[in-house]
């Protein structure tokens, strides 16, 4: 198999993804609607490795052979500030993908946080030093360096299809792949979502019931739930 890589990827508008990083996941994930959030939604086994760590940039993709880390290093080569490495090996437990030097180099490059479906290890040291990482297993597996592998493909992520240039957002609630095509929306969607939860802490800070500020009424009617004035056991 021959190994690839692609040094570039489709740039969103800097502005977008500034945005995009003061909204949380579950907002974006409500923004982009029943079919498309949960499309990009990746599964819940794909957790941060601190509770604060937070992560929005594009995807710099890498696949590695399982038990093999070398494609990180040609991921290196072509990523740029802000950007996100998403690794993966199939989900293998065998040969961390990531550690505390892949942490401390991405540091010092100003990347934006990385993304390992598979394994990670060195996790206190890379917790002390902030760097944030989000990873589907925890293993002190040794990598081997042979490949092969691929830089900038389609890969598929805890459940997802990510392709490069895809925004990667994540929180300590999961993590998230959007398609360029559906940022703007997701974004747009988010923010008018944050304005109305606003203004539903306001009403809730005035005194008003989450009942009637929700409006709960119509929906307990249409769901037919019907509120009876006693105790179960009591006898009718």
């Amino acid at each position: 198999m021959q190994s690839v890589v692609y040094t570039r990827i489709p740039r969103l508008d800097p502005a977008l993804i500034e945005r995009a990083s003061r909204i949380n996941v579950a907002d974006l994930h409500e923004g982009l609607g029943a079919v498309v959030g949960r499309q990009c939604l990746m599964q819940p086994q794909m957790r941060a490795l601190f509770p604060a760590a937070r992560i929005c940039g594009q995807a710099i993709t890498s696949f590695n052979f399982p038990g093999d880390n070398l494609m990180l290093h040609a991921a290196f080569r072509v990523a740029a500030p802000g950007d996100i490495l998403v690794l993966t090996n199939g989900g293998s437990p065998q040969g961390a993908l990531w550690g505390e030097i892949a942490s401390y180099y991405s540091r010092i490059r100003k990347l934006g946080g990385a993304v390992i479906d598979g394994a990670m290890r060195d996790s206190a040291q890379i917790t002390e030093m902030a760097f944030p990482v989000f990873a589907s297993c925890i293993s002190v597996s040794y990598p081997g360096k042979r490949g092969p592998g691929a830089v900038n493909v389609p890969v598929v992520v805890s459940g997802v299809t990510v392709n490069p240039g895809d925004l990667i957002v994540g929180d300590a609630d999961g993590v998230m792949a959007i398609p360029p095509a559906h940022v703007e929306a997701a974004v747009g969607n988010a923010e008018a979502r944050m304005a109305k939860e606003a203004e539903i802490k306001r009403r809730l800070d005035e005194g008003q019931t989450l009942y009637d500020v929700a409006g709960m009424k119509s929906l307990f009617e249409t769901a037919g739930i019907v509120e009876i004035d006693a105790i179960w056991s009591d006898p009718r």
